[in-house]
């Protein structure tokens, strides 16, 4: 058996098209009866599954349309729903051109016997009278309006639900920081006054540096994980700007600076004047400076990363390039990912937060960020933003 699955939801669509198809029968599918309908133009069928409420054409002016068909009407059709589930819904379905009408969830086996009983009916009425009654028309229109009023409903309290909880967690990350930040204070403290009465030693100055990085590290993934957090809530209140990326640049430079001379690296501009673009300068200048601590984190000692721009079209496109390591093949499709936090891919340690947060941080204004390995070694950061 040929089967066109209509159903706007792709889960729908995979789980039957897995199924029909592990048991031998081939499948099409179409989002709502508009596609479907451009599928039957150019495909033959055997049987049609339908779901009701979709966009632009719902299932039940699909019926219509095959019914009404000269080529299409005979055509076995099995409308699978769980949007209407009363006796009613199923006379309506039936009544304007469905052979059958299923309640999701439903066995295989029952789908099936479904579709062939449909295909085993040797002939089927027009009904285009059933479409053209008031009644039916009415009947159809108000249980429309009402069904995507239930669910307009439960969508919008999904929403507040899920609005309460990210709040929270935005809270939770805020006083989680905060109560992190106070016994680490004193552990730092104490840790500095340890260290100050070792005797002066190679070891001493060893355990010092290892220190003051872990330090660094754990105060890094606070700040970066609390703003994220509030990246991921408040997303829709942060504007957009003219902003002068020429700055921008300058002050990520000047908040990289130290990191980049703590392993040996410079920064180096290239490129006409900087014009404006789109976006926060805060905002922009934490993100380039993250992007910069990456390309650090992948240069050799003694190297230099090279930031170029360029104008292209109603955008400006920044290349970060930095010589050192690559990325392997297996971490560069989540090299943004906020869960590749703890891989060391670079002697110069591991990604941290910092892509995952540049990269949030630029979506908020319609910018992006690309990274790829350079030849000769090294990676190469691409970030395109708006102009203003």
């Amino acid at each position: 058996m040929k089967l066109l699955i209509v159903d706007d939801l792709a889960s729908n669509r995979k789980l039957l098209r897995v199924t029909f198809e592990a048991n031998g029968h081939s499948t099409l599918e179409a989002v709502d009866g508009v596609e479907a309908l451009q599928i039957l133009g150019r495909e033959r069928v055997d049987a049609v599954l339908t779901d009701i409420l979709m966009p632009r054409m719902d299932g039940y002016r699909l019926c219509h349309e095959i019914r009404t068909s000269e080529r299409l009407r005979e055509l076995p059709l099995v409308v699978y729903t769980s949007t209407y589930t009363s006796a009613s819904d199923e006379k309506l379905a039936l009544s304007i051109g469905a052979d059958r009408y299923l309640t999701k969830p439903a066995p295989f086996e029952i789908i099936l016997a479904a579709l062939l009983e449909a295909s085993a009916m040797t002939h089927r009425a027009p009904r285009a009278e059933a479409w053209q009654e008031v009644e039916v028309l009415k009947e159809y229109s108000d249980r429309l309006v009402t069904k995507l009023e239930e669910r307009n409903l439960e969508l919008a309290r999904a929403n507040e639900r899920l609005t309460i909880l990210d709040r929270a967690k935005s809270d939770f990350l805020c006083i989680i920081s905060h109560e992190f930040r106070t016994p680490l204070a004193g552990l730092f403290a104490v840790g500095d006054l340890l260290m100050a009465g070792m005797p002066g030693t190679q070891e001493k100055t060893t355990v010092q540096a290892m220190f003051k990085r872990s330090r660094e590290r754990m105060l890094s993934i606070l700040d970066d994980a609390l703003l994220l957090t509030q990246i991921d809530v408040r997303a829709e209140t942060v504007t957009a700007a003219s902003v002068s990326l020429g700055d921008v640049i300058d002050r990520a430079i000047e908040r990289a600076g130290a990191f980049a001379r703590s392993r040996d690296v410079t920064f180096a501009v290239s490129g006409p004047g900087m014009g404006p673009v789109a976006g926060d300068e805060d905002l922009l200048t934490r993100s380039f400076f993250s992007l910069l601590e990456t390309a650090v984190k992948f240069s050799k000692k003694g190297e230099t990363v090279d930031i170029t721009h360029e104008l292209v079209g109603d955008s400006t496109k920044i290349t970060i390039d930095s010589r050192g390591w690559s990325i392997t093949p297996n971490a560069m499709p989540k090299f943004f990912d906020i869960f590749s936090i703890g891989e060391t891919l670079t002697p110069g340690g591991d990604f941290g937060l910092g892509p995952a947060l540049a990269s949030r941080i630029l979506a908020l204004f319609g910018a992006s960020v690309g990274v790829a390995n350079r030849d000769p070694a090294g990676i190469r950061l691409s970030v395109s933003l708006q102009n203003a």
